[in-house]
């Protein structure tokens, strides 16, 4: 599958222009070979205009003919011209987070710190933009802000979103597993408890508003005068 403009709009084109089998342009376009085939019968993108790919620069007429000769043969898209210059290239190292939520930071390694000891410092690093140095800093409680740190789902604080949470949390299973083995963290449970164990003991505390707070005193007729 090549990632071409308007697929569709060249498979038309293509359908027209050359003699190509439903399977070569299907595959050049990435389409299912029923769609070229409806392309063909005219039940699908009947008022779609061809596209041609040869003067968009997406394909080469030498490609085309080299096709034709080979049902076999897949064509390749043409590469644009200083397409390495427009790729982006992403810097190893944490990731960028704004000004504005960086203060949050240190509440989300604590958060992830607590319930995710599993996560090595290097994808806390990626998950939230931060440093190892930081991330030792938190979990000693030698954080230079420590007694104002508040343990945040970083999720819900926007420094990461829940699938690259899950996915780091996926890549570390292995690692929980052997800590709840070796006793260093406390398995989780993932069942319901007795109804028993999560009732509330009885007499812990008011439970109406009389009890809570305190009866009205009574209306007497003296008090209208």
């Amino acid at each position: 599958m090549s990632d071409i403009l308007m697929p569709k709009a060249t498979a038309v084109w293509l359908v027209d222009n050359t003699s190509l089998t439903f399977e070569q342009i299907a595959d050049f376009c990435g389409l299912h070979r029923l769609e070229v085939k409806g392309i063909a019968d005219g039940d699908v993108a009947a008022g779609v205009r061809g596209s041609d790919p040869v003067s968009g620069g997406q394909l080469t007429s030498e490609e085309i003919a080299r096709a034709e000769a080979d049902p076999a043969y897949r064509m390749v898209a043409t590469k644009p011209k200083y397409a390495e210059l427009q790729e982006t290239v992403r810097k190893k190292g944490p990731r960028y987070t704004p000004l504005s939520r960086r203060q949050n930071r240190p509440d989300a390694i604590a958060w992830l710190v607590r319930n995710h000891p599993e996560l090595t410092d290097g994808q806390i690093s990626k998950l939230v933009g931060t440093t190892k140095t930081t991330i030792e800093a938190v979990r000693d409680r030698t954080h230079w802000n420590a007694a104002n740190i508040k343990p945040t789902d970083p999720v819900s604080l926007g420094l990461c979103s829940q699938i690259e949470l899950d996915a780091q949390v996926r890549k570390a299973s292995s690692r929980r597993k052997a800590m709840e083995e070796a006793g260093t963290v406390k398995v989780e449970e993932d069942v319901l408890k007795p109804a028993e164990e999560t009732a509330p003991a009885p007499n812990a505390g008011p439970t109406t508003l009389d009890e809570l707070f305190g009866k009205a005193p009574a209306h007497t007729d003296d008090d209208e005068d």
